[in-house]
């Protein structure tokens, strides 16, 4: 049981010792870390922006040559029919 109390006791201190540690250095890193945080997160934004607009332009592109192939291939369709229809 001695030994339950003894690690229990230094579990508490160690919590204690980090959150006081924590509480006196998180105001000067805080705003550190917020500088080099915010360019960063700026620049994931806008290259994230950036690639959605591209992959719109792709996307479109490739509607575009799809739509412009089923086209192609109901004409054929189209002009197969007419030829079998004017044979028989």
């Amino acid at each position: 049981m001695a030994l339950l109390d003894n690690g229990l006791k230094g579990n508490i201190v160690t919590g204690l010792a980090i959150g006081i540690g924590t509480a006196i250095v998180a105001p000067v890193v805080i705003p550190i870390l917020a500088s080099v945080a915010k360019p960063i997160a700026k620049a994931l934004i806008k290259n994230g922006i950036l690639l959605y607009e591209k992959g719109k332009e792709v996307f479109a592109e490739t509607t575009e040559i799809v739509e412009d192939i089923v086209a192609e291939v109901k004409a054929e369709l189209t002009e197969t029919t007419e030829n079998s229809a004017g044979q028989g």
